[in-house]
C-alpha cells in the first residue's frame, strides 16, 4: 500500500519550501511507518534548504519529531503499532567496532529506511537526517524509533530528537559535567541553552552564559545560567576567568562553531579543563593554536556529535526528568505552527526570535493510505 500524505519539500538550493503530496510506502523489513504528531524547526533543516549539507534535492525536511507507530515491517521487535515514539537519526547497527566495544553512542554505521519516499511523479526524496518529518507520515528504520511515555507533551519531548539532545548531551555526555563544576557556554541559541540546562541538571554550581545578544543572555539566565556575559561589551575569556576565581571554567562549551569562539573556549577553560565543540562549523573554517598551548594547558578538547547520544538510553532518562520537573523542555517550545508555516518559521529562527517553532499535526490531519 502507498500512502498519499502532505509534506514539506524543498526542490532546489534556497528555493522556498512547498507543501506537496508525497508517496510513502508501507514498511519493509526492519522499517516503521510513523504518523507524525510534532516536529521542531531546526537549523539543520535550514542548512538542507540552503545546500549546506549536500545537493541531493529534492529534500523532505524535518527530523526533530514525535509520532505514533502506524505499522512495522518484518523482523521489527523494538516497537509495535500504537507506540508513542521520538524519532532519532542514529539507528545504531550493533555490529561495527564502536558497537562491539560497548560504545554504541559512537556507532560508525548508523542506518535509515531502505525504501524511498517519492513525489507523485516518482522522483525520490532525500529525507532530512534520514527522517523527513515535516509530513503527516514518514518511513524510517525501526531503530530510529525510541518508545516514550504517552502522558507528556509531544511538542516538548520531540525536541530531544536533535537540538536539545545535542546541547544537553554536550554537557552531560561529552563534557562529563559533574556536581560543583563550573561551566561556560558560548552561544545561547537552542543548543547552547540546552547545554546550560544540561549543566544545571548535572549539578554544576557556576554556569556562565555568553552571547552577543543580550536577549539570549537574559533567556539563558532565566533557564539556569548563574551568570551572563554579553561578549559585545566584555571580553569573554577574561569575563569567564573573573567569574571562576581567575582560573577559567572546568568545562567550556562552544555552541557556535566558529574559529574565534573555539579559541575563546580553549583559553577560557581551567588548566586540565575540557573544551567541547558542539556548534557546527562550515567546511571552509580552520583554527590555528600554538601547539605548546595545546600541550601546556592539558585537559581535553572534544567534539560532540548529537551530544554523544544513545537514544535508547538518553531519551527515556530525560523524559523522566521532564516528568519529575527537573528538566523544563516546555521552555524550548516558543510557538506551535502548522505545516504551511515553516518558511516564516525559518525567518524567525534566523533572526533569533525563537528557541523552537514546533509543527503540530493533529490526528484528524493524518490521511488514510491509498493503494
Amino acid at each position: 500500500m502507498v500512502h498519499r500524505v502532505q509534506a514539506v519539500v524543498v526542490r532546489s538550493k534556497n528555493a522556498p519550501v512547498s507543501l506537496e503530496t508525497i508517496l510513502v510506502p508501507d514498511p519493509g523489513p526492519g522499517e516503521a511507518l510513523v504518523d507524525i504528531l510534532t516536529c521542531g524547526v531546526c537549523h539543520t533543516d535550514l542548512h538542507y534548504k540552503q545546500g549546506a549539507i549536500n545537493d541531493d534535492y529534492p529534500f523532505l525536511l524535518g527530523h526533530e519529531a514525535t509520532g505514533v507507530v502506524a505499522a512495522v515491517g518484518d523482523g521489527v521487535t523494538n516497537v509495535v503499532p500504537g507506540d508513542r515514539v521520538i524519532l532519532n537519526w542514529r539507528a545504531v547497527c550493533g555490529q561495527c567496532r564502536a558497537c562491539r566495544r560497548g560504545e554504541a553512542q559512537y556507532c560508525f554505521n548508523t542506518f535509515n529506511a531502505t525504501q524511498k519516499m517519492t513525489l507523485e511523479d516518482g522522483t525520490e526524496l532525500s529525507p532530512a537526517l534520514g527522517i523527513g518529518a515535516f509530513a503527516e507520515k514518514t518511513l524510517v528504520a525501526a531503530g530510529q524509533c525510541t518508545k516514550v511515555d504517552e502522558d507528556v507533551d509531544p511538542a516538548a519531548v520531540g525536541l530531544l530528537g536533535c537540538g536539545v539532545m545535542a546541547g544537553i548531551g554536550a554537557a552531560i555526555n561529552t563534557g562529563s559535567v559533574g556536581l560543583g563544576d563550573s561551566v561556560a557556554v558560548i552561544g545561547c541559541g537552542g543548543v547552547g541553552i540546552a547545554a546550560i540546562v544540561g549543566a544545571k541538571l548535572a549539578g554544576a554550581t557556576t554556569i556562565i552564559a555568553v552571547d552577543i545578544d543580550q536577549r539570549k543572555v537574559d533567556l539563558a539566565v532565566s533557564l539556569g545560567a548563574t551568570h551572563g556575559v554579553n561578549s559585545r561589551d566584555e571580553e569573554p575569556v577574561e569575563a569567564i576567568r573573573a567569574l571562576t576565581e581567575g582560573n577559567g571554567a572546568n568545562v567550556v562549551i562552544d555552541a557556535v562553531g566558529r574559529p574565534e569562539t573555539f579559541s575563546q573556549a580553549f583559553y577560557a577553560r581551567d588548566l586540565a579543563g575540557t573544551v567541547v565543540l558542539v556548534g557546527v562549523p562550515s567546511p571552509d573554517m580552520t583554527i590555528e593554536l600554538p601547539l605548546l598551548d595545546v600541550f601546556g594547558r592539558g585537559g581535553a578538547v572534544k567534539s560532540s556529535w548529537y551530544g554523544d547520544c544513545l537514544p535508547s538510553r538518553d531519551f527515556p532518562m530525560l523524559v523522566s526528568h521532564y516528568k519529575q520537573g527537573n528538566l523544563d523542555l516546555d521552555a524550548f517550545v516558543s510557538e506551535r505552527i502548522g505545516l504551511g508555516d515553516i518558511e516564516e518559521a525559518f525567518e524567525r529562527m534566523h533572526q533569533g526570535l525563537v528557541l523552537r517553532s514546533v509543527v503540530e499535526i493533529s490526528d484528524v490531519e493524518i490521511t488514510a493510505g491509498l493503494s
